[in-house]
């Protein structure tokens, strides 16, 4: 029978998941001893069938805040737009939200709920699973938002690594400030300097 939920249940699962699927306390922690599931954090299980090469972090993150956002240096890292590696993960919240605890090394951001969807998309983590991640143009604008705090450099290496793909544009870049005023002046001027390089 706890096999049976266990079938209507994703890779990844919480508790209270399981519960709703059927599958009682005692079940759940008898298919843990059967080496069915596996706990990847506290009350977070994955099946022991399910594909083996995924984030385990960011797995934890995404099934206990939905709306969490990659963002800043690891969203750049993600797009290639920086060679900064970093040490916790960057995840932005819509501004009040509860930030619980997890095992995951994560700095959590708190952005404006007014903005916090503009670039957003989603990041596939397994068949069952995804995770909010800024956009390259978010990205950059929040790099050169937050610059006083991140620093110069990840914002203009990552403005630089930007200008040198193809396809992308600079007036949709600058069109995206709008919404976050107080970088269209120094995107604009970075930009004039860069694409005169």
């Amino acid at each position: 029978m706890a096999e049976t939920g266990l079938n209507r249940l994703p890779s990844t699962f919480g508790y209270r998941d399981a519960i709703a699927a059927g599958i009682t306390k005692h079940q759940l922690y008898a298919l843990r001893a059967a080496g069915l599931i596996e706990p990847i954090a506290r009350g977070i299980y994955r099946k022991a069938d399910a594909e083996p090469t995924v984030d385990i972090d960011l797995l934890e993150i995404a099934n206990r805040v939905p709306r969490a956002t990659l963002c800043l240096t690891t969203a750049l890292a993600h797009h290639d737009l920086t060679d900064a590696t970093p040490i916790t993960i960057d995840v932005a919240l819509p501004a009040h939200a509860h930030r619980p605890a997890v095992a995951a090394p994560v700095a959590w951001h708190m952005f404006d709920r007014a903005t916090y969807d503009i670039g957003r998309e989603e990041l596939p983590i397994d068949e069952d699973t995804v995770i909010g991640i800024y956009n390259p143009m978010r990205s950059i604008v929040d790099a050169f938002r937050l610059r006083y705090r991140e620093g110069d450099d990840l914002a203009y290496i990552a403005l630089r690594r930007w200008l040198r793909r193809r396809g992308n544009s600079p007036s949709r870049l600058i069109a995206m400030t709008r919404s976050f005023p107080k970088t269209t002046t120094p995107i604009s001027r970075a930009l004039e300097i860069l694409q005169h390089e």
